[in-house]
């Protein structure tokens, strides 16, 4: 049975999580970007973590660098990207595209305040061509360096650390946004119990 402890800490936590702030990951295989990313969500209120694979490969959670944050997200699985984009959509939340070309704009001009699902591509390739024609926006880090890139963890941190300063700002966190039929059932299962 959980402490009491225990359970104002998961409704604490829970009353943080942001449910219109998805974080999608294209074709990600590296163990270690994939980790850093679960471990980086959970930090930022992030509920739900989407992974599109066209393989039957296990997302690849090495529990030493996310500390078992995969514990504390709602994992979602897709075998094309058509099946997820068309999912998120008919959620209500825009497609964002974490994007190198030049049309894409600096990633802290969005308005990450609306429903919205970041779309990170894999280490080698980026994002699929398929998520930048659906992309409703494309937005880039500024790089000034040699380097063309950042490391995929490091990306997702510095985009979800921009929409978490917004959401602040915005008064996100101050009150519980998930349902409470959500509410309800994460509690339940965050504490081990039967649903």
């Amino acid at each position: 049975m959980p402490t009491k402890e225990r359970i104002r800490k998961v409704k604490r936590v829970l009353s943080f999580r942001q449910p219109d702030l998805h974080v999608v990951l294209e074709e990600v295989t590296n163990t270690h970007n994939a980790s850093a990313v679960v471990r980086t969500c959970d930090a930022a209120g992030v509920m739900y973590l989407d992974i599109i694979s066209a393989t039957d490969e296990p997302f690849p959670v090495n529990e030493a660098i996310s500390t078992r944050a995969e514990k504390w997200l709602h994992l979602s699985y897709y075998p094309s990207a058509s099946e997820c984009f068309r999912r998120l959509k008919q959620k209500g939340l825009k497609i964002v595209a974490t994007y190198l070309g030049e049309e894409s704009l600096p990633y802290t001009s969005l308005d990450y305040t609306q429903p919205l699902a970041v779309v990170f591509g894999n280490e080698a390739e980026g994002i699929s061509e398929e998520a930048r024609n659906v992309a409703d926006y494309k937005i880039r880090i500024p790089m000034f360096g040699m380097a063309q890139s950042l490391n995929l963890s490091v990306s997702v941190g510095i985009i979800l650390y921009e929409a978490l300063k917004q959401r602040m700002e915005s008064g996100y966190y101050n009150a519980a946004r998930i349902s409470p039929k959500e509410f309800k059932t994460f509690m339940k299962v965050w504490l081990g119990l039967d649903i």
